[in-house]
């Protein structure tokens, strides 16, 4: 049977680094410049005032994109260790279980990095947007190939943030980040191209940086199942885990701090996924500690309990996983009592909270910002692509871009993928703030 090798998964050199060699520093090693470079990002910073689940809200306890983010960092790095120290005598010679940590780590910073304003209401935004426009008869699509299309009608977080880490951030178009290939790799949920993403239309890079995922899939030794489709990295599971387990259990504090869930619901799924209640949560509910303290404890020995049993799963199947054969996500594998509690969170977030009615309206209000947007911003590229020149109007919405304003040179689709890139990196307020102010509502000073 066919396996990829740790020795090539854990690969430390840099996508593009001129030069040539992944060099470490006394305490730190280039996975650990990997987590720095992503932290000290502006697209990671930007991450504080997008949504993670409710948009614009003045509750401080609320996660944002970037503390939810931060989080998953926490429970990945957890989970990196003690699978690293779990393996510690097959990985290769200088790769400690800290190592592992790290590189996980980074990967959950920088796994939520592309999604646009509005979380994932953006996304559908932007999709549906692009099918209109693909049916109205404007010809903003023509000209583009099918899997150019294809990808302007399935905008896709994962493939943004895949962009943004290669391309964007920092080296522009020069290497971006220039993060190793073992994080790069961890990165990529999705390791395949819109075509195929499926019905759910997940997939992890654009037709423009195709040819760079194939370098680290080439690089790493990724198994291919496909044409442009390579197996996961394995420890790109540890990171779904990490972020299913963060997204599930802290919805539901979110869900009990805007009031829209009651303390015993969430209490008794914690407990549950927990394996009973920690040793000294009687005593606190004795003592008369608040809900949000009893809750913070309940959480915690919940992932506790995650972490060891999604270790313990991955150690157990890691043949599966380096032969690209794992058809089942790791949460799935574990203990009943953590699966089911899991499971139970995402269907009460899903039924209570996804449906809150503020929510509705303000994602409802996400689609027409967005729209105000794309109408200007691709409008703009469209008329200057075919026409060479720019009306006024468009000429004032071009100067927002700056240096990365497109040319009439390139392509519509390079064109648009700028102007995505624009709105893309917007926060929730900046994007709203915009579009009120194209639509008429003038601040000034």
């Amino acid at each position: 049977m066919t396996q990829m090798t740790w020795e090539r998964l854990l690969d430390p050199a840099r996508l593009h680094d001129e030069r040539g060699v992944a060099r470490g520093e006394t305490g730190r090693s280039p996975f650990h410049k990997d987590h720095d470079r992503i932290v000290f990002a502006g697209s990671f910073r930007r991450l504080g005032r997008k949504t993670q689940v409710h948009p614009l809200t003045d509750n401080d306890h609320i996660h944002t994109r970037l503390t939810h983010s931060l989080e998953v960092g926490c429970v990945g790095r957890s989970l990196g260790m003690s699978v690293g120290e779990e393996l510690h005598h097959r990985l290769p010679a200088g790769i400690t279980p800290a190592d592992l940590g790290v590189i996980v780590q980074a990967a959950c910073l920088g796994h939520d990095i592309g999604n646009p304003p509005f979380g994932h209401a953006g996304e559908y935004a932007i999709r549906d947007w692009f099918k209109r426009a693909a049916v109205d008869g404007s010809g903003l699509l023509d000209g583009l190939s099918d899997m150019e299309r294809q990808d302007l009608l399935t905008y896709e977080g994962n493939a943004q943030g895949f962009r943004i880490v290669t391309q964007i951030e920092y080296n522009q178009f020069r290497g971006g980040m220039r993060l190793t290939g073992a994080t790069l790799g961890t990165l990529l949920k999705y390791p395949w191209a819109v075509d195929h993403g499926g019905s759910r239309g997940k997939f992890g890079c654009y037709q423009s940086e195709l040819p760079l995922l194939n370098e680290v899939a080439d690089r790493l030794g990724l198994l291919p199942q496909g044409e442009n489709r390579w197996c996961r990295h394995p420890l790109a599971w540890l990171v779904e885990a990490a972020d299913d387990i963060c997204y599930a259990l802290l919805d539901l504090e979110d869900g009990l701090e805007m009031g829209i869930l009651r303390f015993e619901e969430v209490a008794d799924i914690l407990t549950q996924i927990a394996g009973g209640e920690p040793p000294d949560y009687a005593t606190m509910r004795e003592d008369g500690v608040s809900q949000r303290r009893r809750i913070a404890a309940l959480r915690g020995a919940a992932m506790e309990q995650a972490v060891k049993e999604v270790t313990k799963v991955f150690v157990q199947h890691e043949g599966e996983l380096l032969a690209g054969t794992l058809q089942h996500d790791l949460l799935e594998l574990c203990h009943p009592d953590l699966d089911w509690g899991v499971k139970a969170a995402k269907d009460l977030a899903r039924e209570r909270i996804f449906r809150n009615e503020r929510k509705a309206k303000l994602e409802i209000g996400a689609y027409t910002t967005l729209g105000i947007l794309l109408e200007a911003f691709i409008g703009a590229a469209h008329e200057l692509h075919h026409t060479g020149h720019s009306n006024f109007k468009h000429q004032r919405v071009l100067a927002l871009i700056g240096e990365n304003t497109p040319l009439r040179s390139w392509s519509l689709y390079d064109s648009y993928r700028r102007m995505l890139d624009f709105i893309g990196g917007m926060t929730d307020h900046y994007a709203v703030d915009l579009a009120q102010e194209m639509g008429g509502r003038l601040k000034g000073d």
